[in-house]
């Protein structure tokens, strides 16, 4: 057992004691140790109930033969930091996730891992420090939470509850209507109940193979995901006990490159967020997969739309696609595509990826479509370039309101303060795109979401008659033409901060273009007198970070090397 170095042998004596202190007796030290990483914090809705999920775990770890540690990671609510420079923190926030989980697991030489995730860049956080560690590891999420209705039965959710604060402010609603929304949209606990980046990613991860079925759908406090903690608890032991065999359960034999194209793939058959291609490059990177944003093109071309969820479609939640059979069902109804859209690959339960998806058939098909009937031929997300992007930019076609194909004029704001200003004072008109800059990985720095401009602009009934463009990037609840991830970003030189208010942008999401109608003399004479806007920082942490990030389009990794 790797956890033998802190605790076999003479030598060891003060390791020992110090574990005894924490209440072992002479028994446990023939068992495996299991990390239990937690992301319980009070101020998530997905995280408020972790501690209590960890107490289930351990509980069924120490049943099954093993010794359960757990300790904890920090997590950031990107619905709270919305909206103000608390958004700054969010995504370098998986850096230190990412950073404490190598740090304790490798500190105490801990055998296994099961990780308790549920929103936004705590999954990715844990899965890559996980990949650093690699041992065994079972990803065990909170779950989503159920959907908010109205009194009259209408499903909300988050994204209604942003989209409310636009339609208030152009006076399609009045304050009681917001208030009714602000008090259903979130009813309970969980991750955010439609196809945001918390679900996303905790779908994705059923998909490689890191988690049991039910992960991504199964609803937060139900004796349902009670069942499944306990579940994922008894396997991680039954891989930590069986030492002949364990290896073959290292996180990197599972989590390889068939588990990320196969995480691709389900993306793009669900319309997850385009923050999963943000995340995803950097797991791959992290498990040394050569997997690059070009790639992605190429896997949507041969995966069809086949469940369209909430912000894409407003009526239909995670329980619902749970109701229908889950991810294995549309996984199950993607093979019978072949094996070149899904990857055979082995899974943390024993079963190649065809063994478990195999009798999982659709429940119903108004919820998961066939592919014989699907909401696009094509996947739910693209990569656009050109001269606006020449190492890529990001767009969720599933979210598309309006045409796929858009020309209009550039309003250039160089922060989203700046635009949720200009938006609310009426400076963004049809024809427009709005374009959003200085928000990129070193720009902002951090990259922050830009839900309330686009959350504004639907609001305000303009989804359909305008686009947007940004090196930020945007909640897996944004809908319409919202173009993210823009790379290279303003901060470092590229084309996003040479725009001007009136230039012409034209974007074909079909033929993945994203350009600006100048000419290359005009380009070069812009050039020559740009100098990139730096923003002051306060913090000294952000201030690493911005000097170690690398932009989007490499997975806003912080630079190792």
């Amino acid at each position: 057992m790797r956890s033998n170095e802190i605790k076999e042998g003479f030598s060891r004596a003060p390791h020992r004691s110090l574990l005894r202190a924490t209440g072992l007796k002479d028994e446990d030290f023939e068992k495996p140790f299991i990390g239990v990483a937690n992301s319980f914090i009070e101020i998530i809705p997905g995280h408020f109930f972790l501690n209590k999920v960890a107490e289930v775990i351990k509980e069924e770890i120490k049943a099954n033969g093993c010794v359960p540690f757990e300790f904890n990671t920090i997590g950031v609510d990107d619905g709270i930091a919305m909206g103000h420079d608390g958004m700054l923190y969010s995504l370098p926030s998986r850096e230190l996730i990412a950073n404490s989980i190598e740090t304790v697991m490798n500190a105490h030489k801990l055998d296994a891992m099961i990780a308790i995730p549920n929103c936004d860049k705590i999954v990715p956080g844990m899965i890559m420090g996980a990949l650093r560690v690699d041992v065994p590891t079972i990803f065990v999420s909170g779950g989503p939470m159920a959907a908010g209705h109205m009194h009259d039965g209408t499903p909300i959710d988050l994204a209604t509850a942003f989209e409310a604060v636009g339609q208030f402010e152009a006076g399609e609603i009045d304050e009681e209507k917001l208030t009714e929304i602000e008090c259903n949209a979130c009813p309970s606990g969980g991750s955010c109940s439609g196809m945001f980046t918390a679900n996303s990613m905790n779908t994705l991860m059923e998909a490689m193979g890191i988690a049991l079925a039910g992960n991504g759908t199964i609803l937060a406090l139900t004796p349902e995901r009670t069942a499944l903690y306990r579940a994922a608890a008894k396997r991680i032991c039954d891989i930590a006990k069986d030492r002949a065999n364990a290896d073959k359960y290292k996180l990197t034999n599972i989590l390889n490159e068939n588990a990320v194209r196969n995480a691709f793939a389900v993306d793009m058959a669900m319309g997850g967020s385009s923050n999963t291609v943000l995340h995803m490059l950097a797991i791959a990177k992290e498990a040394k997969v050569d997997f690059n944003l070009s790639d992605i093109n190429k896997v949507s071309k041969r995966v069809s739309h086949i469940a369209k969820i909430s912000p894409s479609l407003t009526t239909v939640h995670m329980e619902d696609i749970n109701k229908a059979g889950g991810v294995s069902a549309v996984m199950h109804e993607m093979s019978k595509r072949g094996d070149d859209i899904l990857l055979d690959n082995l899974t943390i339960t024993g079963e190649t990826t065809y063994e478990k998806i195999a009798d999982k058939e659709i429940l119903d098909t108004n919820i998961i479509h066939t592919i014989d009937n699907p909401f696009s031929e094509v996947g739910g997300l693209a990569i656009l370039y050109g001269n606006l992007a020449e190492q890529g930019a990001v767009i969720k076609t599933a979210g598309i309101t309006g045409e796929r194909v858009f020309t209009g004029t550039a309003v250039c704001f160089d922060s989203q303060d700046e635009s949720i200003k200009g938006i609310i004072n009426g400076k963004v008109k049809a024809g427009n795109v709005v374009v959003i800059r200085y928000e990129g990985p070193k720009g902002g720095p951090g990259m922050q979401e830009m839900l309330s401009p686009t959350s504004l602009i639907m609001g305000m009934g303009l989804g359909d008659k305008v686009a947007l463009i940004t090196d930020g990037r945007f909640s897996g609840a944004t809908r319409g033409a919202s173009i993210g991830h823009v790379s290279p970003e303003a901060a470092e030189g590229g084309m996003i901060g040479l725009l001007k208010d009136g230039d012409e942008i034209h974007i074909d999401v079909d033929k993945y273009i994203l350009e600006v109608k100048l000419d290359d003399a005009e380009i070069a004479r812009r050039r020559a007198d740009f100098k990139p806007l730096v923003k002051p920082l306060n913090s000294s942490w952000l201030k690493q970070y911005r000097a170690l990030v690398t932009n989007a389009s490499n997975g806003a990794m912080l630079e190792a090397d």
